[in-house]
């Protein structure tokens, strides 16, 4: 079959799913996909409004079906579905009865491989029972951990020849992989549904789909090595990453003295007395290139660093400091411009005396602080991110970025920020009060 572009519309507001759908379609959309929570949200009505307003385009209901197959696939069909969605690990029993349901209604069904143990082996038996396509789903939670479906998508290929649907991470440079390795059904979502101008995104993917020519994109990226959590936590902002790691890891106190200025890399722990910057000067000649260095210097003054340690910094490619102490020669430190945050300035140094350890587990303000925990700052403060999950949050802030890019555009658009997301519908309080009346 020729490749199709089908957007997953994951929204929680119909509304907002509708208008984005508009946009897509125009861009070269020809699947919409009312998406999980949407119809969790919204229900099968978002599959009737969709029909409604688009009644050329191929509707597919994602139900994820687990249980009660002829129930859940009879509803979505009368709704208006041409697709609706079975999860593969599912029992046979559903899953058989979901396609025979779809025989008897016309409508397509589409088997969903997510977490399925042999993907390969069900799709052979899908296409015995008479599916319409099989999907290879790499998980949300998943591809912000650097996973991509390229390898299960060549396993699936190889065993079956019915379509294959592929979701994962897609946008207008990896829609070019995912086709030549034998991908039929794109499932785009964030690329186009966060996307400012979520026309033009559609376009530029259905472009390369159809010239299998990438075209290049900054945003709707994951990544997956050191370089990559450099280049997205200098990217977005210290809110971002604490809203991936649900409103935390913020380091308190730690004031930016250098505005404007963003600074990201792997800790280089200091413990130190107060005012003894013996420790912290040589942290500079022992940590890395791109380094970050954090101190601990009880959060009193003296101060424990200068302008002649900002110097040696720049020349050793320091990323930054963040100080639990106090700072000096600030004026000169901004004419620099080197990156640097501290709790307190001061004219007043302290002696090298020597106190102190490096590189170990320090606490500031309850915040533990271990070597190569990622650190990234800016004038909103000083977050720190735990090195094993620096991938996830990283990507995980990154989609914030792209989520808060698209909210600012709606809201430019139509109005304020409680209006777009219909904040008064999902204030918990309603929901108490209902529970009360009750």
């Amino acid at each position: 079959m020729k490749p199709v572009l089908q957007v997953a519309l994951d929204f929680l507001e119909l509304k907002r799913a509708l208008e984005l759908a508009a946009e897509a379609v125009r861009g070269g959309a020809e699947w919409l996909e009312a998406g999980t929570p949407l119809i969790k949200s919204a229900g099968l009505d978002a599959v009737r409004e969709l029909r409604r307003a688009f009644p050329k385009h191929t509707i597919v209901a994602d139900l994820k079906t687990m249980d009660a197959g002829r129930i859940e696939m009879e509803a979505a069909a009368k709704a208006g579905a041409n697709v609706g969605t079975v999860l593969g690990t599912a029992s046979e029993s559903t899953i058989i009865e979901c396609i025979e349901v779809g025989r008897h209604y016309g409508m397509d069904v589409h088997v969903d491989l997510l977490n399925v143990p042999d993907p390969a082996g069900l799709a052979k038996k899908c296409e015995e029972w008479g599916a319409h396509h099989v999907g290879i789903h790499m998980p949300i939670d998943d591809q912000m951990r650097g996973k991509m479906p390229m390898d299960l998508l060549r396993t699936v290929r190889a065993a079956t020849r019915l379509p294959i649907a592929v979701a994962g991470g897609l946008n207008s440079e990896t829609v070019v992989d995912v086709v030549e390795a034998g991908g039929d059904i794109l499932l785009v979502g964030g690329a186009i549904t966060k996307a400012t101008d979520a026309a033009k995104a559609a376009r530029d993917i259905r472009s390369a789909i159809d010239t299998r020519a990438k075209v290049s994109t900054e945003l709707f990226k994951r990544g997956a090595s050191e370089d990559d959590i450099r280049k997205i936590l200098l990217t977005v902002s210290t809110p971002n990453v604490s809203d991936a790691m649900h409103r935390s890891g913020d380091i308190p106190g730690l004031e930016s003295r250098v505005h404007g200025l963003k600074a990201a890399g792997p800790a280089y722990t200091v413990r130190t007395a107060p005012g003894d910057w013996s420790k912290p000067v040589r942290a500079i000649e022992m940590a890395k290139p791109g380094d970050f260095i954090v101190i601990d210097a009880g959060g009193i003054t003296p101060a424990v660093w200068g302008e002649l340690a900002s110097h040696s910094c720049l020349r050793k490619a320091v990323a930054g400091v963040a100080i639990h102490g106090a700072i000096r020669d600030i004026d000169e430190i901004r004419k620099m411009r080197f990156p640097a945050w501290a709790t307190h300035v001061t004219p007043t140094a302290g002696e090298p005396k020597g106190f102190g350890e490096m590189q170990v587990a320090i606490r500031i303000h309850g915040v533990e602080i271990a070597p190569g925990d990622w650190i990234a700052a800016d004038d909103s403060g000083v977050v720190r991110v735990p090195r094993q999950k620096a991938v996830e949050i990283a990507n995980r802030a990154m989609n914030v970025l792209e989520a808060e890019n698209r909210l600012r555009e709606e809201i430019h658009k139509k109005g304020t920020l409680s209006e777009v997301v219909e904040l008064e519908k999902w204030e918990k309080e309603i929901g108490d009060r209902a529970g009360k009346k009750n």
